[in-house]
Protein backbone atom coordinates (compact mmCIF):
# COMPACT_ATOMS: atom_id res chain seq x y z
CA UNK A 1 0.00 0.00 0.00
CA UNK A 2 2.97 2.71 0.47
CA UNK A 3 3.71 1.51 -3.13
CA UNK A 4 0.74 3.49 -4.06
CA UNK A 5 0.28 6.04 -1.60
CA UNK A 6 4.06 6.88 -2.63
CA UNK A 7 2.84 6.96 -6.41
CA UNK A 8 -0.33 9.38 -5.55
CA UNK A 9 1.79 11.78 -3.75
CA UNK A 10 4.58 11.99 -6.72
CA UNK A 11 1.56 12.54 -9.27
CA UNK A 12 -0.22 15.03 -7.20
CA UNK A 13 2.78 16.79 -5.76
CA UNK A 14 5.54 16.77 -7.76
CA UNK A 15 7.61 14.40 -5.30
CA UNK A 16 9.92 12.32 -6.40
CA UNK A 17 10.23 9.61 -3.68
CA UNK A 18 11.21 6.08 -3.50
CA UNK A 19 9.85 2.71 -2.38
CA UNK A 20 13.39 1.15 -2.50
CA UNK A 21 14.01 1.83 1.32
CA UNK A 22 10.42 0.60 2.14
CA UNK A 23 11.96 -3.21 1.15
CA UNK A 24 14.37 -3.16 4.09
CA UNK A 25 11.23 -2.37 6.65
CA UNK A 26 9.31 -5.72 5.25
CA UNK A 27 12.29 -7.74 5.89
CA UNK A 28 12.42 -6.21 9.21
CA UNK A 29 9.32 -7.07 9.57
CA UNK A 30 9.37 -10.77 8.72
CA UNK A 31 11.53 -11.07 11.55
CA UNK A 32 10.05 -9.53 13.76
CA UNK A 33 6.65 -11.87 13.55
CA UNK A 34 9.35 -14.49 13.48
CA UNK A 35 9.21 -15.65 9.51
CA UNK A 36 10.52 -14.48 6.71
CA UNK A 37 9.80 -17.24 4.00
CA UNK A 38 12.99 -17.04 1.89
CA UNK A 39 14.65 -18.43 5.23
CA UNK A 40 12.30 -20.26 6.95
CA UNK A 41 10.45 -21.72 4.33
CA UNK A 42 12.65 -25.29 3.63
CA UNK A 43 12.65 -27.27 0.41
CA UNK A 44 13.62 -30.73 -0.22
CA UNK A 45 13.47 -33.40 -2.65
CA UNK A 46 11.56 -37.29 -0.82
CA UNK A 47 12.90 -39.04 -3.93
CA UNK A 48 9.08 -38.87 -5.51
CA UNK A 49 8.53 -34.79 -5.56
CA UNK A 50 9.07 -31.82 -4.14
CA UNK A 51 8.12 -30.66 -0.65
CA UNK A 52 8.33 -28.07 2.09
CA UNK A 53 7.95 -26.90 5.86
CA UNK A 54 8.59 -24.35 7.54
CA UNK A 55 11.84 -24.15 10.00
CA UNK A 56 11.46 -24.28 13.82
CA UNK A 57 12.09 -20.48 14.60
CA UNK A 58 12.43 -18.90 18.36
CA UNK A 59 11.28 -15.40 16.93
CA UNK A 60 13.91 -13.84 19.32
CA UNK A 61 13.88 -10.13 16.95
CA UNK A 62 10.43 -10.06 18.58
CA UNK A 63 11.87 -10.82 22.17
CA UNK A 64 14.95 -8.65 21.20
CA UNK A 65 12.42 -5.52 20.93
CA UNK A 66 10.19 -6.51 23.48
CA UNK A 67 12.97 -6.27 25.96
CA UNK A 68 14.72 -2.80 24.61
CA UNK A 69 10.75 -1.82 24.63
CA UNK A 70 10.27 -2.56 28.49
CA UNK A 71 13.73 -0.78 29.47
CA UNK A 72 12.79 2.28 27.27
CA UNK A 73 9.93 3.40 28.45
CA UNK A 74 7.87 0.81 31.43
CA UNK A 75 5.81 1.87 33.91
CA UNK A 76 8.18 3.86 36.07
CA UNK A 77 8.66 6.53 33.66
CA UNK A 78 7.36 9.66 34.14
CA UNK A 79 7.20 13.08 32.92
CA UNK A 80 7.82 16.26 35.09
CA UNK A 81 6.89 19.57 34.27
CA UNK A 82 7.57 22.30 37.14
CA UNK A 83 4.17 24.12 36.17
CA UNK A 84 1.20 22.50 38.29
CA UNK A 85 -1.52 23.25 35.93
CA UNK A 86 0.54 22.95 32.76
CA UNK A 87 1.69 19.30 34.23
CA UNK A 88 -2.01 18.33 35.52
CA UNK A 89 -3.17 19.30 31.39
CA UNK A 90 -0.38 16.88 29.49
CA UNK A 91 -0.06 13.73 32.79
CA UNK A 92 -3.83 14.23 34.25
CA UNK A 93 -4.40 13.38 38.05
CA UNK A 94 -7.04 11.50 39.78
CA UNK A 95 -10.32 13.04 38.46
CA UNK A 96 -8.09 14.01 35.12
CA UNK A 97 -6.53 11.96 32.93
CA UNK A 98 -4.92 15.05 30.53
CA UNK A 99 -3.67 14.05 26.95
CA UNK A 100 -1.90 11.18 28.16
CA UNK A 101 -4.58 9.47 29.83
CA UNK A 102 -7.08 10.52 27.61
CA UNK A 103 -4.39 8.76 24.80
CA UNK A 104 -3.46 5.57 27.18
CA UNK A 105 -0.02 7.04 26.25
CA UNK A 106 1.99 5.03 28.47
CA UNK A 107 0.97 1.58 27.41
CA UNK A 108 0.70 2.85 23.32
CA UNK A 109 4.65 4.64 24.20
CA UNK A 110 6.38 1.03 25.42
CA UNK A 111 4.21 -0.12 22.34
CA UNK A 112 5.62 1.93 19.95
CA UNK A 113 9.60 1.44 21.23
CA UNK A 114 9.21 -2.54 20.41
CA UNK A 115 7.70 -1.56 16.70
CA UNK A 116 10.69 1.55 16.61
CA UNK A 117 13.34 -1.19 17.32
CA UNK A 118 12.40 -3.57 14.82
CA UNK A 119 11.31 -0.64 12.28
CA UNK A 120 14.06 1.83 12.72
CA UNK A 121 11.66 4.51 13.25
CA UNK A 122 8.22 5.35 14.60
CA UNK A 123 5.77 8.49 14.78
CA UNK A 124 3.62 10.30 17.49
CA UNK A 125 1.25 12.47 14.87
CA UNK A 126 -0.59 15.24 16.93
CA UNK A 127 -4.41 16.09 16.32
CA UNK A 128 -6.51 18.57 17.14
CA UNK A 129 -9.89 17.21 17.41
CA UNK A 130 -12.97 19.47 17.50
CA UNK A 131 -10.67 22.04 16.60
CA UNK A 132 -12.52 25.53 15.15
CA UNK A 133 -10.99 26.44 11.53
CA UNK A 134 -11.73 29.58 9.79
CA UNK A 135 -12.45 29.94 6.03
CA UNK A 136 -9.25 30.33 5.07
CA UNK A 137 -8.07 27.37 7.01
CA UNK A 138 -6.87 28.65 10.40
CA UNK A 139 -6.87 27.19 13.72
CA UNK A 140 -8.48 29.11 15.96
CA UNK A 141 -8.96 28.78 19.77
CA UNK A 142 -11.41 26.74 21.19
CA UNK A 143 -12.06 25.14 24.97
CA UNK A 144 -14.08 22.20 23.45
CA UNK A 145 -11.13 21.25 20.94
CA UNK A 146 -9.22 18.16 22.70
CA UNK A 147 -5.44 16.82 21.39
CA UNK A 148 -5.68 13.45 19.71
CA UNK A 149 -2.56 11.34 19.57
CA UNK A 150 -1.53 8.51 17.13
CA UNK A 151 0.84 6.71 17.27
CA UNK A 152 2.79 4.97 13.72
CA UNK A 153 5.77 2.78 13.12
CA UNK A 154 8.34 3.25 10.21
CA UNK A 155 6.05 1.39 7.42
CA UNK A 156 3.47 4.25 8.21
CA UNK A 157 5.82 7.53 7.66
CA UNK A 158 6.99 9.01 4.46
CA UNK A 159 9.34 11.27 4.52
CA UNK A 160 9.12 14.33 2.68
CA UNK A 161 12.17 16.21 3.14
CA UNK A 162 14.93 15.46 5.72
CA UNK A 163 17.84 18.03 7.13
CA UNK A 164 21.13 17.09 8.64
CA UNK A 165 19.05 13.79 9.47
CA UNK A 166 16.47 14.89 10.72
CA UNK A 167 12.93 15.04 9.02
CA UNK A 168 10.84 18.08 9.09
CA UNK A 169 7.96 17.17 6.87
CA UNK A 170 6.67 13.48 6.35
CA UNK A 171 3.09 12.12 5.57
CA UNK A 172 1.58 9.37 7.71
CA UNK A 173 -1.08 6.68 6.71
CA UNK A 174 -3.11 5.05 9.26
CA UNK A 175 -6.11 2.79 8.96
CA UNK A 176 -9.58 3.94 10.02
CA UNK A 177 -12.85 1.69 10.23
CA UNK A 178 -15.87 3.89 9.30
CA UNK A 179 -19.21 1.98 9.43
CA UNK A 180 -17.95 -1.29 8.43
CA UNK A 181 -15.49 0.17 5.84
CA UNK A 182 -11.78 0.25 6.07
CA UNK A 183 -10.00 3.28 4.81
CA UNK A 184 -6.71 4.95 4.81
CA UNK A 185 -5.89 8.33 6.43
CA UNK A 186 -3.31 10.51 5.08
CA UNK A 187 -2.09 13.52 7.00
CA UNK A 188 0.56 15.67 5.12
CA UNK A 189 2.97 17.82 7.28
CA UNK A 190 4.63 20.48 5.21
CA UNK A 191 6.86 23.49 6.05
CA UNK A 192 5.18 26.42 4.19
CA UNK A 193 7.38 29.88 4.18
CA UNK A 194 7.79 28.81 8.33
CA UNK A 195 4.60 27.39 9.05
CA UNK A 196 3.74 23.89 9.37
CA UNK A 197 0.62 23.37 6.83
CA UNK A 198 -0.69 19.69 7.58
CA UNK A 199 -2.98 18.32 4.58
CA UNK A 200 -5.63 15.77 5.11
CA UNK A 201 -7.25 13.07 2.46
CA UNK A 202 -9.00 9.77 2.98
CA UNK A 203 -8.93 6.85 0.77
CA UNK A 204 -11.19 3.79 0.58
CA UNK A 205 -9.46 0.24 1.13
CA UNK A 206 -10.64 -3.23 -0.01
CA UNK A 207 -8.30 -6.16 -0.22
CA UNK A 208 -5.58 -4.71 0.36
CA UNK A 209 -5.59 -2.32 -2.32
CA UNK A 210 -6.07 1.39 -2.32
CA UNK A 211 -9.35 2.58 -4.20
CA UNK A 212 -9.87 6.53 -4.98
CA UNK A 213 -10.08 9.08 -2.63
CA UNK A 214 -12.87 10.12 -0.40
CA UNK A 215 -14.90 12.90 1.06
CA UNK A 216 -13.59 14.14 4.00
CA UNK A 217 -15.75 13.20 7.32
CA UNK A 218 -17.55 16.56 8.88
CA UNK A 219 -15.57 18.37 10.66
CA UNK A 220 -11.96 17.22 9.15
CA UNK A 221 -10.37 20.35 7.50
CA UNK A 222 -8.87 19.82 3.96
CA UNK A 223 -6.05 22.57 4.99
CA UNK A 224 -5.07 23.37 8.26
CA UNK A 225 -2.48 26.31 8.88
CA UNK A 226 -1.01 25.53 12.12
CA UNK A 227 0.48 29.30 12.76
CA UNK A 228 3.87 27.48 13.93
CA UNK A 229 7.28 26.58 12.90
CA UNK A 230 6.57 23.68 15.62
CA UNK A 231 6.07 20.30 13.73
CA UNK A 232 2.80 18.69 14.83
CA UNK A 233 4.59 15.15 15.10
CA UNK A 234 7.30 14.00 16.91
CA UNK A 235 10.31 11.62 15.56
CA UNK A 236 12.45 8.52 17.35
CA UNK A 237 14.97 6.40 16.17
CA UNK A 238 17.49 3.99 17.95
CA UNK A 239 20.50 5.07 18.42
CA UNK A 240 22.34 3.72 15.67
CA UNK A 241 23.52 4.84 12.25
CA UNK A 242 21.76 3.93 9.66
CA UNK A 243 24.06 2.31 7.16
CA UNK A 244 21.76 1.69 4.54
CA UNK A 245 21.75 4.54 1.55
CA UNK A 246 18.73 6.44 0.89
CA UNK A 247 17.19 5.93 4.40
CA UNK A 248 16.45 10.18 4.02
CA UNK A 249 16.62 10.41 8.17
CA UNK A 250 14.66 7.12 9.36
CA UNK A 251 16.19 4.46 11.22
CA UNK A 252 17.41 1.04 11.15
CA UNK A 253 16.05 -1.88 12.96
CA UNK A 254 17.95 -2.39 16.34
CA UNK A 255 18.73 -6.00 14.69
CA UNK A 256 19.48 -4.96 11.12
CA UNK A 257 23.07 -5.52 11.26
CA UNK A 258 22.02 -8.92 13.40
CA UNK A 259 20.23 -11.07 10.60
CA UNK A 260 23.06 -13.67 10.27
CA UNK A 261 23.06 -14.09 14.01
CA UNK A 262 19.52 -14.70 13.54
CA UNK A 263 19.42 -17.07 11.24
CA UNK A 264 22.19 -18.75 13.59
CA UNK A 265 19.71 -19.14 16.56
CA UNK A 266 16.71 -20.33 14.26
CA UNK A 267 19.08 -22.60 12.75
CA UNK A 268 20.61 -24.32 16.22
CA UNK A 269 17.06 -24.51 17.44
CA UNK A 270 15.80 -25.97 14.45
CA UNK A 271 18.57 -28.73 14.59
CA UNK A 272 17.49 -29.35 18.26
CA UNK A 273 14.10 -29.61 16.88
CA UNK A 274 14.47 -31.59 14.39
CA UNK A 275 16.28 -34.16 16.40
CA UNK A 276 13.93 -34.92 18.48
CA UNK A 277 11.15 -35.64 15.97
CA UNK A 278 13.37 -38.07 13.98
CA UNK A 279 14.75 -38.92 17.39
CA UNK A 280 11.65 -41.55 18.03
CA UNK A 281 12.04 -45.30 18.45
CA UNK A 282 12.20 -47.02 15.53
CA UNK A 283 11.50 -50.95 15.50
CA UNK A 284 12.52 -52.12 12.08
CA UNK A 285 10.62 -55.93 11.49
CA UNK A 286 11.54 -58.80 9.38
CA UNK A 287 9.14 -59.29 6.70
CA UNK A 288 7.67 -62.82 7.84
CA UNK A 289 6.99 -60.63 11.03
CA UNK A 290 4.31 -59.20 8.97
CA UNK A 291 0.72 -60.79 8.45
CA UNK A 292 -1.16 -60.20 5.36
CA UNK A 293 -4.56 -59.39 7.34
CA UNK A 294 -6.42 -57.53 4.15
CA UNK A 295 -5.02 -58.80 0.82
CA UNK A 296 -2.29 -55.94 0.58
CA UNK A 297 -1.83 -54.34 4.01
CA UNK A 298 0.97 -55.84 6.32
CA UNK A 299 0.01 -55.54 10.11
CA UNK A 300 2.66 -55.62 12.22
CA UNK A 301 2.81 -57.67 15.49
CA UNK A 302 1.44 -54.90 18.31
CA UNK A 303 -0.33 -53.02 15.82
CA UNK A 304 -2.78 -51.86 18.28
CA UNK A 305 -5.99 -54.10 18.96
CA UNK A 306 -4.82 -57.01 17.09
CA UNK A 307 -4.90 -60.59 18.44
CA UNK A 308 -2.19 -61.94 20.34
CA UNK A 309 -1.38 -64.41 17.98
CA UNK A 310 -0.86 -64.12 14.25
CA UNK A 311 0.00 -66.72 11.06
CA UNK A 312 3.29 -65.74 9.66
CA UNK A 313 4.32 -68.61 7.95
CA UNK A 314 6.23 -71.82 7.52
CA UNK A 315 9.27 -71.02 9.41
CA UNK A 316 11.13 -68.04 11.11
CA UNK A 317 13.51 -68.37 9.56
CA UNK A 318 14.10 -66.00 6.19
CA UNK A 319 17.41 -67.71 5.51
CA UNK A 320 19.88 -64.75 6.30
CA UNK A 321 20.47 -65.46 9.85
CA UNK A 322 19.65 -61.81 11.32
CA UNK A 323 17.59 -61.20 14.26
CA UNK A 324 13.85 -61.01 13.38
CA UNK A 325 13.39 -57.81 15.53
CA UNK A 326 15.72 -54.65 15.29
CA UNK A 327 15.70 -51.78 16.80
CA UNK A 328 17.31 -48.72 16.34
CA UNK A 329 17.39 -45.83 18.76
CA UNK A 330 18.92 -42.45 17.45
CA UNK A 331 20.88 -39.82 19.49
CA UNK A 332 18.86 -36.85 20.59
CA UNK A 333 22.51 -35.11 21.16
CA UNK A 334 20.56 -32.20 23.43
CA UNK A 335 23.71 -31.40 25.22
CA UNK A 336 25.45 -30.32 21.77
CA UNK A 337 22.29 -28.72 20.51
CA UNK A 338 21.77 -26.96 23.62
CA UNK A 339 25.11 -25.64 23.51
CA UNK A 340 24.73 -24.65 20.42
CA UNK A 341 21.37 -22.60 20.74
CA UNK A 342 23.17 -20.37 23.91
CA UNK A 343 26.51 -19.92 21.86
CA UNK A 344 24.12 -18.62 18.82
CA UNK A 345 21.95 -16.48 21.44
CA UNK A 346 25.51 -14.95 22.70
CA UNK A 347 26.76 -14.03 19.02
CA UNK A 348 23.03 -12.36 19.04
CA UNK A 349 23.07 -10.77 22.33
CA UNK A 350 26.10 -9.00 21.60
CA UNK A 351 25.37 -7.43 18.44
CA UNK A 352 21.92 -6.05 19.09
CA UNK A 353 23.45 -4.29 22.16
CA UNK A 354 22.49 -6.75 25.47
CA UNK A 355 26.15 -7.90 26.17
CA UNK A 356 27.04 -11.83 25.70
CA UNK A 357 25.16 -12.86 28.68
CA UNK A 358 21.80 -11.32 28.11
CA UNK A 359 19.63 -14.37 27.35
CA UNK A 360 20.90 -17.76 29.46
CA UNK A 361 18.80 -20.67 29.69
CA UNK A 362 21.99 -22.99 31.54
CA UNK A 363 22.72 -19.84 34.20
CA UNK A 364 22.09 -21.82 38.13
CA UNK A 365 24.70 -19.82 39.60
CA UNK A 366 23.55 -16.36 41.92
CA UNK A 367 25.75 -13.19 40.88
CA UNK A 368 26.60 -10.58 43.37
CA UNK A 369 25.91 -6.65 42.32
CA UNK A 370 29.08 -6.61 41.20
CA UNK A 371 29.51 -8.96 39.00
CA UNK A 372 25.87 -8.53 37.90
CA UNK A 373 27.08 -4.73 36.76
CA UNK A 374 29.98 -5.88 35.13
CA UNK A 375 28.34 -8.07 32.99
CA UNK A 376 26.43 -5.16 32.32
CA UNK A 377 28.32 -2.87 30.52
CA UNK A 378 27.01 -3.17 26.96
CA UNK A 379 23.85 -2.97 27.67
CA UNK A 380 24.57 -0.17 30.55
CA UNK A 381 26.01 1.77 27.79
CA UNK A 382 23.47 1.22 24.78
CA UNK A 383 20.65 1.71 27.07
CA UNK A 384 22.11 5.38 28.00
CA UNK A 385 22.57 6.24 24.04
CA UNK A 386 19.29 4.83 23.28
CA UNK A 387 18.01 6.91 26.65
CA UNK A 388 19.03 10.32 24.72
CA UNK A 389 17.26 9.45 21.73
CA UNK A 390 13.96 8.21 23.80
CA UNK A 391 14.38 11.57 26.48
CA UNK A 392 14.40 13.98 22.50
CA UNK A 393 11.45 12.50 21.39
CA UNK A 394 9.65 12.74 24.34
CA UNK A 395 10.35 16.48 25.69
CA UNK A 396 9.62 17.15 21.70
CA UNK A 397 6.16 16.00 22.43
CA UNK A 398 5.39 17.54 25.94
CA UNK A 399 6.72 20.40 24.20
CA UNK A 400 4.46 20.78 21.69
CA UNK A 401 1.59 19.68 23.34
CA UNK A 402 2.04 22.52 25.94
CA UNK A 403 2.31 24.70 22.70
CA UNK A 404 -0.88 23.71 21.49
CA UNK A 405 -3.23 23.44 24.53
CA UNK A 406 -1.79 27.36 25.07
CA UNK A 407 -2.23 28.91 22.07
CA UNK A 408 -5.69 26.53 20.97
CA UNK A 409 -7.13 24.89 24.02
CA UNK A 410 -6.52 26.54 27.36
CA UNK A 411 -4.42 29.56 27.83
CA UNK A 412 -3.53 28.63 31.19
CA UNK A 413 -1.54 25.77 30.05
CA UNK A 414 2.48 27.23 30.06
CA UNK A 415 4.02 26.98 26.93
CA UNK A 416 7.53 27.63 28.33
CA UNK A 417 6.89 25.15 31.23
CA UNK A 418 10.52 23.18 32.64
CA UNK A 419 9.92 19.76 31.48
CA UNK A 420 12.25 16.79 32.90
CA UNK A 421 11.69 13.06 31.81
CA UNK A 422 12.58 10.00 34.34
CA UNK A 423 13.69 7.07 33.49
CA UNK A 424 13.55 3.86 35.10
CA UNK A 425 17.32 2.60 35.84
CA UNK A 426 16.42 -0.44 37.52
CA UNK A 427 16.99 -2.80 34.78
CA UNK A 428 20.19 -1.55 34.62
CA UNK A 429 21.57 -1.43 37.61
CA UNK A 430 20.63 -1.75 41.39
CA UNK A 431 18.89 1.33 42.11
CA UNK A 432 18.80 0.81 45.75
CA UNK A 433 22.05 0.46 46.30
CA UNK A 434 22.84 3.84 43.85
CA UNK A 435 20.46 5.61 45.80
CA UNK A 436 22.50 4.79 49.26
CA UNK A 437 25.33 5.74 47.49
CA UNK A 438 24.02 8.81 46.87
CA UNK A 439 22.90 9.33 49.92
CA UNK A 440 26.34 8.37 51.59
CA UNK A 441 27.85 11.22 48.86
CA UNK A 442 25.26 13.75 50.47
CA UNK A 443 26.12 13.43 53.97
CA UNK A 444 30.10 13.56 52.89
CA UNK A 445 29.39 16.28 51.13
CA UNK A 446 30.40 15.16 47.67
CA UNK A 447 26.77 15.79 46.17
CA UNK A 448 24.43 18.69 46.99
CA UNK A 449 20.82 18.10 48.35
CA UNK A 450 19.50 19.64 45.52
CA UNK A 451 21.42 17.32 42.98
CA UNK A 452 20.25 14.14 44.76
CA UNK A 453 16.31 16.03 44.18
CA UNK A 454 16.80 16.14 40.85
CA UNK A 455 18.70 13.12 39.90
CA UNK A 456 15.70 11.01 42.40
CA UNK A 457 12.58 12.79 42.03
CA UNK A 458 12.89 14.54 38.22
CA UNK A 459 13.02 18.12 40.28
CA UNK A 460 14.24 21.36 38.11
CA UNK A 461 17.24 22.73 39.82
CA UNK A 462 15.10 25.66 40.73
CA UNK A 463 12.21 23.48 42.24
CA UNK A 464 14.54 21.21 44.17
CA UNK A 465 16.63 24.48 45.96
CA UNK A 466 13.38 26.03 46.49
CA UNK A 467 11.91 23.28 48.25
CA UNK A 468 15.21 22.43 50.38
CA UNK A 469 15.04 26.26 51.01
CA UNK A 470 11.24 26.04 51.81
CA UNK A 471 11.71 26.10 56.04
CA UNK A 472 14.33 23.27 57.84
CA UNK A 473 13.42 20.11 56.51
CA UNK A 474 14.49 17.00 58.55
CA UNK A 475 16.87 14.75 57.14
CA UNK A 476 13.91 12.68 55.56
CA UNK A 477 12.26 15.41 53.93
CA UNK A 478 15.62 16.06 52.79
CA UNK A 479 15.97 12.50 51.14
CA UNK A 480 12.55 12.36 49.91
CA UNK A 481 11.23 9.87 52.55
CA UNK A 482 7.71 11.87 52.91
CA UNK A 483 7.17 11.03 49.74
CA UNK A 484 7.03 7.43 50.80
CA UNK A 485 10.22 5.88 50.30
CA UNK A 486 10.92 4.20 53.08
Amino acid sequence: MNSEIINWLNNNFGYNISTDYYNNISVWKDWWKGFHEPFHRITFENGEKRKSRDMYTMKMAKKVCEDWASILINDKTFVKVDDEYSEKFIVGDTDNGGVFGSNNFWDQANDLMEKMMYSGTCAVVIRLKNAVVSSDGRLLPSPDAWIDLNYLEADRIIVLSSDNGIITEAAFCSDICTKGSNKLYLEIHRLEKGEYVIENHIFGIKDKSLLSEEPLPDGVARIMHTGSDKPWFTICKPAIVNPINGNNGMGCAVFAGAIDNLKGVDLAYNNLNSDFWLGQKKVFLNKNMLEDMSGDKKVAPDEVNQQLFYYIGETMDDGTGKSMVQEHNPDLRVADNTAGIQAQLDYLSFKVGFGTKHYQFNAGSIVTATQYTGDKQDLIQNAHKHFIKVESFLHGLVKTLLWIGHSFVDAQVKEDAHISIVFDQSPLVDENAERQRDKDDVTAGLMQKWEYRVKWYGESEEEAKARLADGEPTDDELMGFEDGEE
